[in-house]
C-alpha cells in the first residue's frame, strides 16, 4: 500500500469541507439561545477575544474550513471518490487480498508528546488508523504497553465487514499481553 496515499493532501480537503458542514449542523441544532450558530460566528468570536481564546495558536484551519463550499461541490465529491479508492480498492483491500491477510496490524500512532506552545503538535510518525478511517473500514485499538509512562496502542484493521475477525484477533492479543492498566498522571516528563 502506498504510504503517500494515506497522507494525501486530499485528506485536508475532506477535513475542511466536513468540519464546516458538521460544525454548522451541530451549532444550528443547539437552539436559538446558543451564543454562536455557525463556524463563521466561532471565527468572529475568536477574533474579538483573541487574547483569551488564541494566546498560543491561531485559527488558520477554521478559516480554511469556512472558505470551503457545501458537500455537493465537485472538488469535495472528487476528493471523496479519489481518497476512498486509494484507501479501499487500491489500499487495504488490495493489501489484504494479495497477502491473504486476516488483519493488518501496526502501532496506532507515534508516542504521545507534551504540548509545545511554540511548535504546536508533533506528528512525527502519523497514524496507522488513518487508512481505515478514511476508507470507512473497521479499526480496533488496544493497549500495547507504556513508554516512559505514556501509553502506546496497537491497531488491528482490515477490509469492510471484517469486524468479527478483528475483534477475535484484538481480544486474543489483549489477553495474551495483559497490557491494559490505568495510566498515571506524571507531573513532568523530565
Amino acid at each position: 500500500m502506498d504510504a503517500a496515499a494515506w497522507n494525501d493532501p486530499l485528506s485536508l480537503v475532506l477535513l475542511e469541507y466536513e468540519f464546516k458542514a458538521d460544525l454548522n449542523a451541530y451549532l444550528a441544532g443547539l437552539g436559538p439561545d446558543a451564543p454562536v450558530k455557525s463556524l463563521a460566528e466561532v471565527i468572529d468570536f475568536n477574533e474579538r477575544n483573541a487574547d483569551r481564546e488564541m494566546p498560543h495558536f491561531g485559527q488558520e484551519r477554521l478559516i480554511a474550513s469556512q472558505a470551503r463550499g457545501p458537500l455537493t461541490d465537485p472538488e469535495y465529491l472528487n476528493a471523496v471518490a479519489t481518497i476512498q479508492r486509494a484507501n479501499r480498492e487500491d489500499g487495504i483491500d488490495r493489501l489484504a487480498q494479495e497477502h491473504s491477510l486476516d488483519a493488518i496490524i501496526a502501532p496506532t500512532r507515534d508516542l504521545p508528546w507534551p504540548t509545545d506552545h511554540i511548535k504546536g503538535d508533533r506528528l512525527d510518525g502519523g497514524s496507522s488508523a488513518a487508512p481505515a478511517a478514511i476508507a470507512g473500514y473497521p479499526d480496533i485499538t488496544v493497549p500495547m504497553g507504556f513508554v516512559k509512562g505514556l501509553p502506546a496502542g496497537v491497531s488491528f484493521f482490515g477490509p469492510a465487514w471484517t469486524e468479527p475477525t478483528l475483534l477475535r484477533i484484538a481480544y486474543a492479543y489483549e489477553q495474551a499481553t495483559q497490557q491494559r492498566r490505568a495510566p498515571t498522571l506524571a507531573t513532568t516528563l523530565g
